[in-house]
């Protein structure tokens, strides 16, 4: 990471964004060079300026910082800053570098511009359990959007990397081995069958017999059957009773 960051902050309250510029003045290597109060002047201010990062607001008037995603180059890192604790994310790809609750305190904030000048995030966060109701923050053709765990139907191993396979049929490749999906994914909902799938158990539609003392199993809105050894064969009976 280079010596100093530029950034911009993004927030429809004028208060808001006056009280953490203030508080990012202390800061010397963070140099502010612009705001927004919209997802549309925001994206015109990230044409423009090219930031390094961007603090910014989840809910905002009529619109979402969900909205202007899709607008943010993929070298940008995205602070997050919310009044609503329901927005607590577990981050799961690198662009979501840090999430700020409401009122934003100098301290919580140091932890945030610590974060954006290490190599990668700390491995107490990296490997914390997940839930049902976490949601991911995911590449999806070339985009980043968030997804509810719960709405994962499956994940494949991609040689260095992993799909997410979403019920609509997107797909998401994630810089994540599938051991580490194993350890992070709610074992009450996920399930390994294969050394290169775990699926969700709550779309199974149906397990059969194969040959060889195999299983296929079928899940929703995936035309192929997975293939299951018996190894997870006797895993996958007892999740489903």
């Amino acid at each position: 990471m280079k010596g100093k960051l530029t950034a911009i902050i993004v927030d429809d309250e004028r208060l808001a964004r006056n009280d953490l510029r203030l508080m990012l003045s202390h800061f010397e290597k963070i140099e502010i060079i612009g705001e927004a109060n919209s997802v549309v002047t925001a994206s015109k201010l990230i044409d423009q300026s090219n930031p390094d990062v961007i603090f910014l607001d989840i809910q905002m008037r009529g619109e979402t910082g969900f909205d202007l995603l899709d607008k943010i180059p993929r070298h940008c890192k995205i602070i997050f800053v919310t009044a609503y604790d329901e927005y607590a994310l577990k981050a799961f790809d690198v662009n979501a570098l840090d999430y700020l609750l409401k009122p934003v305190t100098r301290e919580r904030l140091a932890e945030s511009i610590e974060r954006l000048f290490e190599d990668a995030l700390p491995q107490k966060d990296s490997m914390s359990p997940l839930t049902c109701d976490d949601r991911l923050f995911l590449l999806f053709n070339a985009h980043y959007k968030f997804v509810k765990v719960e709405a994962i139907v499956f994940i494949s191993s991609a040689a260095d990397y992993s799909e997410v396979h979403l019920l609509d049929g997107q797909v998401g490749l994630v810089e994540k081995p599938m051991q580490e999906w194993e350890e992070r994914l709610p074992g009450k909902c996920f399930c390994r069958i294969h050394r290169s799938a775990i699926i969700n158990m709550d779309y199974v539609i149906k397990v059969e017999e194969w040959f060889n003392y195999a299983f296929r199993v079928y899940l929703k809105g995936v035309e192929e059957p997975f293939i299951m050894s018996r190894r997870y064969a006797s895993a996958i009976k007892n999740r489903m009773g």
